[in-house]
């Protein structure tokens, strides 16, 4: 176990990332969903950090990241995970992302796809319009900052069953929204509003679980189910969740990841 540390990427912003885990064991990189950090993983990290070298990090504009001006885009959210790796001098990882890191995950998969092993996309998708929608949401966010959108979020995050059953686990994640800054939440949301891989996403050849919710409002099985018919050979395992289903569902979560990564590795 270690503290975070950081890289700094080549137009300058740094990214604050972390090893846990057993050196040598495989690695696996997670990557978070937009508003929260690294932290969003700790239901998964007592078990994963026995049987993989867990690297985190915390998206541009989240967490200890700094978070620049301006819109962000899924190629410089891709090509910070690329400089990372390369800083690290890591050539190969298992990548587990969800919702804006499961974007990123399918940006890999087409760019970038001999630095995957295989790729877990959660909650997430190809396509989040309209983009006025997200436009509103840059907005508010820079004129109100975050507490409205904190609170939006986190009812929309779960069901209501686990907002009653689950309080211990979502104050974490209401904490995490209400200190992201506003800055790298818009930059974050531009890029979000500017992505499109419905198309391209069909490129991807690296074995591949999709992970869907079947209570997801913000990506809704449609979306999980269009990622899985995408992606040829990928596998689809929905969960009865909402949006953070590995917050809400963390042992079936787990055990969904634990299937895909416990083969051997393609070659």
């Amino acid at each position: 176990m270690m503290d975070k540390a950081f890289i700094t990427t080549g137009d300058g912003c740094r990214i604050a990332w972390r090893f846990d885990g057993p050196e040598g064991a495989p690695i696996l990189l997670l990557s978070n969903s937009l508003g929260t950090d690294m932290g969003m993983w700790a239901p998964q990290m007592e078990q994963w950090a026995h049987r993989f070298r867990v690297l985190r990090y915390d998206q541009r504009g989240h967490g200890a990241s700094d978070a620049p001006a301006g819109a962000y885009s899924i190629d410089r959210l891709g090509r910070d995970v690329i400089e990372l790796l390369d800083a690290l001098d890591i050539a190969t990882v298992d990548f587990c992302g969800l919702s804006l890191g499961g974007m990123v995950g399918q940006w890999l998969g087409i760019r970038e796809p001999h630095r995957l092993r295989r790729l877990v996309l959660a909650n997430t998708s190809s396509f989040m319009g309209p983009p006025d929608a997200w436009d509103a949401r840059i907005a508010l966010v820079r004129r109100q900052g975050m507490a409205p959108l904190a609170r939006a979020s986190v009812e929309r995050w779960f069901t209501q069953a686990f907002a009653q059953s689950g309080r211990h686990a979502i104050a974490p994640i209401a904490a995490m929204l209400q200190a992201t800054d506003p800055q790298g939440y818009a930059g974050c949301c531009a890029a979000i509003r500017d992505m499109d891989m419905r198309r391209t996403v069909a490129l991807i050849q690296t074995p591949t679980l999709v992970i869907g919710a079947t209570h997801d409002p913000a990506t809704p099985p449609t979306h999980s189910n269009a990622l899985a018919t995408a992606i040829a050979g990928s596998r689809l395992a929905m969960l009865k969740a909402a949006h953070l289903a590995n917050v809400e569902q963390p042992i079936a979560f787990q055990d969904a990841v634990h299937g895909m990564l416990s083969g051997p590795s393609p070659v």
